[in-house]
């Protein structure tokens, strides 16, 4: 492949942390192997991807697609129209930049730049981060050029000879958390010699979790473990005002934790949601992990995810049904059954990607060579 030209790269997809991390990763693994790539994003107006994508130094234009609502509901013929329009726009933003390839990495704003980018003969990846691939990236598979993976069997939604599995990619590698960890344990205000446990819920906050750790504060007090707590924005006051007044200092509660790898190294058990870029930070993490997967996403896709997991013993599983019942005695048992934690760790650390952005982003120079 030549490298005189530099390529140039369309990037579409996002509406959630899930996509637009990844999706940035892989633009920074492209610029690493030629800084001269001029890459693109495409994103769905007034979603997440519009602020993030600027503040990692990227230009991103944005379609006013939206999702379809499952109900039979009038609101439908309005999102048919901003579909129409995003696909008109999508011509017209792939006829002026020129691309010599296109990358959908799931959400709404991929479908309209992929579909265009197909009809128009230009090659397409998808990255499908989830073991259960969503319907946009099944309807446009037939199209795709590569279909980039996070786990085996893919086969079942996609061609196979299409498949690569390269992993997803992540924001950090997460190598050096042993050393981190006394640096981490004095940043939370910390005791050393009492076991952690990192309760995550996401950046808004997942109301399962925070309901089933605040309707046992009692039983964290007496567990004798420390509880770093994530509650999200939403949650945050309830919370910590709880917290206040049963007094109990081993429970240190956060609206959000920027020091992600700080938390990792003090964490002796982690209990999350199911995300898959969530999963596969965990797996480069390598701590066990309890998995209560959210039951308000597409498809299912986190129970799936989840039992990815679950089934090869590198993660415990507690459905959101179960969860106020039995979460926080699943941790109590966990962080005291060190033989248990031990298999566990070493099952989900063999389940590590590492490098996905660089193998995503070599795929996608090789489809822009062609």
């Amino acid at each position: 492949m030549s490298q005189q030209k530099h390529k140039r790269i369309i990037i579409s997809g996002g509406g959630t942390g899930g996509h637009i991390f990844p999706a940035i990763s892989i633009a920074n693994a492209l610029r690493r192997m030629d800084p001269g790539t001029e890459i693109l994003f495409v994103g769905a107006e007034g979603k997440m991807e519009m602020e993030k994508v600027p503040a990692s130094g990227y230009k991103i234009m944005g379609l006013p697609v939206a999702g379809f609502y499952r109900s039979l509901t009038p609101k439908n013929i309005i999102v048919l129209y901003k579909l129409v329009k995003s696909l008109f726009m999508a011509r017209g933003i792939i006829r002026e930049f020129k691309p010599d390839a296109v990358v959908g990495v799931g959400g709404y704003a991929s479908g309209p730049v992929l579909k265009q980018a197909g009809k128009m003969g230009i090659p397409t990846l998808i990255q499908e981060q989830n073991s259960y691939a969503g319907v946009t990236n099944k309807l446009l598979a037939k199209k795709a050029s590569v279909i980039c993976v996070a786990y085996d069997g893919m086969e079942k939604y996609f061609p196979a000879e299409k498949i690569i599995k390269t992993g997803n990619p992540v924001r950090q590698t997460f190598d050096n958390l042993d050393a981190l960890r006394s640096e981490a344990l004095s940043f939370f205000n910390l005791e050393k010699d009492m076991p952690v446990v990192l309760v995550l819920g996401g950046s808004l906050g997942a109301g399962t979790i925070n309901k089933s750790l605040a309707g046992n504060i009692q039983k964290l007090t007496d567990s004798g473990y420390q509880w770093l707590w994530q509650t999200g924005k939403l949650y945050y006051e309830n919370v910590n005002a709880l917290v206040n007044l049963s007094s109990c200092k081993e429970i240190s509660v956060h609206d959000f934790i920027n020091r992600m790898d700080y938390a990792f190294a003090a964490a002796d058990v982690i209990v999350s949601r199911a995300g898959a870029g969530t999963i596969s930070e965990l797996c480069l993490v390598g701590k066990p992990v309890i998995l209560i997967p959210s039951p308000n996403v597409a498809e299912d896709h986190q129970t799936k995810n989840a039992e990815a997991l679950y089934s090869r013993n590198a993660a415990v599983m507690v459905r959101d049904s179960e969860a106020l019942d039995n979460l926080v005695d699943e941790a109590i048992k966990l962080v005291a059954d060190s033989s248990r934690r031990a298999v566990l760790s070493e099952n989900i650390k063999n389940m590590a990607d590492r490098d996905a952005d660089v193998r995503i982003a070599k795929e996608i120079l090789k489809l822009a060579g062609k």
